[in-house]
């Protein structure tokens, strides 16, 4: 686990809270639970350049489709069924493309921590 003694940096767009909230959080992990949740979290983990070019996919296509990736399955319903809240919220969520980003990868990391405490 070494890569350079951070391997978070290897994340495309991660912002310096994110990589606090990864190091803070897998402290107590040993080594091996450390590369188990970077293999897990690393699968799981959406970049916020990914939902930004989802959401430009939505505002010219398939509105909504930002949420289905971030596993808001009713919210993605909703915007594609309403046009992206007549294009409004797909407006929003291409300023908010971040914090979209952000909230799916606290979630992730959550998940990953969980896995690999059980996996020792």
């Amino acid at each position: 686990m070494d890569m350079y003694q951070n391997p978070y940096m290897a994340f495309p767009g991660i912002t310096p809270e994110e990589m606090g909230f990864l190091q803070q959080g897998t402290a107590e992990l040993t080594e091996n639970q450390k590369k188990y949740f970077y293999m897990v979290y690393s699968g799981k983990r959406k970049s916020p350049q990914d939902i930004l070019i989802f959401t430009i996919i939505g505002f010219f296509g398939v509105a909504g489709i930002q949420r289905f990736v971030v596993g808001e399955v009713l919210m993605g319903l909703l915007f594609l069924f309403t046009g992206g809240f007549c294009v409004i919220g797909t407006v929003v969520d291409l300023i908010n493309h971040k914090t979209i980003a952000a909230d799916y990868n606290r979630k992730m990391a959550y998940e990953s921590y969980q896995m690999a405490k059980m996996s020792s």
